[in-house]
């Protein structure tokens, strides 16, 4: 079954196998790369209300939690990423804190497979081992998910929130749920999941997909539309967060230039007077899709457990610069990654040209976007600093309105205080 899912995946990128040596020479040396990777394999999130297979006692290690065969996918594609830039990293891939950084989200699961990942590229020397562990440890940054704008892309945009929910009312987004209605309904009927959005479909794919790879029978019902009919429309609910122009740049233009700025730093010597080379991301399949579709190179299917984006800086014979993106959409070990085309581009293109390319979606000042409208109306597309501007205005003049007219009353009326003599003799 695992082979069964891997061959639908890899079979909707048709381009070829890369050839890494014949690609060094023929395009230059890989000068910096930015690496981002989706977790190994886990357990499932939450069941659906009518799972067979829901009973906790079935998932002891709890849920969401990354599993053996998920340490398995990240070590060894650690150990390939390790061979695959060994001139990036320190002699004989010893570790090294100035080589790279690397980032995490801050869920269990991404944070063990960067460290299992890690694990796999620095593989322990006689002269580095510490005791009878064959480990390096690796500092691994990560941020709370409520804050983190880069790659769990949770933290709080207004503005986007808004975007969104525009697209959600649009023709073209109820046209395609008109279109996966059928599918829907089935899938509502059966899982008792409730169809009102695209998110039926990515939760109940990802949810029987664990339950395939862990060997669980899976409901007669799922034998007509998993996975074929369902791995479709379950990538349409990956694209839907960077649907239009403003969703890419508020959503995943943050981490598209965050990649960016690391190739410039390295072009202008910044990074190479530091030595760091290199910089993972250990994420999830929302943030691979994300940035995947931001740059438009997104290709409408769930990213794979430990699925793999390179984004290479290289340094051609002419002494140029150009970037090329790799994309390993398999958990498959031996899978060989594929080259993406930026739209408007060649495969390997110049930096600036890949600058220009993206610079519509690659937000100047992210907080400033996300906040100039501090209030949005979600109910009926109207932003709500139109109506709160004309409550203030309104509730202003009232009140200046209310004190004019207390100030004239009092003016008006006559004095009618009787005043006393004070009595000082006493005093």
């Amino acid at each position: 079954m695992r082979t069964t899912i891997f061959t639908l995946l890899v079979s909707a990128y048709c381009s070829e196998a890369l050839n890494f040596k014949s690609l060094d020479e023929d395009v230059g040396p890989v000068a910096y790369v930015n690496i981002l990777f989706r977790h190994g394999e886990r357990t499932i999130i939450d069941p659906y209300p009518t799972d067979p297979n829901k009973d906790p006692k079935l998932w002891p290690l709890g849920w969401g939690q990354l599993t053996k065969a998920g340490i398995h996918h990240h070590y060894v594609l650690g150990n390939w990423l390790g061979e695959r830039y060994a001139h990036l990293l320190p002699t004989n891939r010893n570790y090294n804190r100035k080589a790279l950084r690397v980032q995490s989200t801050d869920v269990d699961r991404t944070l063990m497979s960067a460290e299992s990942n890690l694990a796999g590229m620095f593989p322990m020397t006689p002269e580095e081992r510490w005791g009878d562990l064959n480990w390096q440890p690796v500092p691994i940054h990560t941020v709370p998910e409520p804050l983190d704008k880069l790659l769990a892309m949770k933290y709080p945009c207004k503005r986007y929130d808004y975007a969104l929910h525009k697209f959600e009312k649009s023709p073209e987004y109820k046209n395609i749920l008109k279109n996966l209605n059928e599918l829907g309904n089935y899938l509502q009927k059966n899982s008792g999941m409730e169809f009102t959005d695209l998110t039926i479909f990515d939760y109940l794919y990802s949810t029987l997909l664990i339950e395939k790879l862990n060997n669980y029978t899976l409901p007669e019902w799922t034998n007509s539309v998993f996975p074929e009919k369902m791995v479709v429309p379950a990538g349409l609910n990956f694209a839907k967060a960077t649907w239009t122009p403003e969703m890419k740049r508020l959503k995943g233009g943050p981490l598209v230039k965050e990649m960016l700025s690391n190739m410039q730093k390295k072009v202008k010597g910044v990074l190479s007077e530091a030595g760091q080379n290199m910089t993972v991301f250990s994420a999830h399949d929302t943030t691979v899709a994300n940035f995947l579709n931001t740059i438009g190179v997104f290709y409408m299917l769930p990213p794979p457990f430990a699925s793999l984006v390179l984004v290479e800086l290289r340094k051609t014979p002419k002494d140029e610069h150009v970037v090329m993106v790799h994309f390993k959409n398999t958990t498959d070990p031996d899978g060989v990654p594929y080259t993406l085309t930026i739209p408007g581009c060649t495969e390997a293109c110049p930096i600036a040209q890949f600058e220009t390319l993206l610079q519509p979606i690659i937000p100047l000042d992210w907080d400033s976007e996300c906040h100039q409208h501090e209030f949005f109306d979600l109910t009926d597309d109207q932003p709500y600093n139109t109506l709160a501007i004309f409550a203030v205005v309104t509730s202003t003049l009232i009140v200046f309105l209310v004190l004019a007219l207390t100030s004239v009353y009092w003016t008006k009326q006559k004095p009618n205080h009787i005043y006393h003599k004070l009595n000082v003799d006493s005093l």
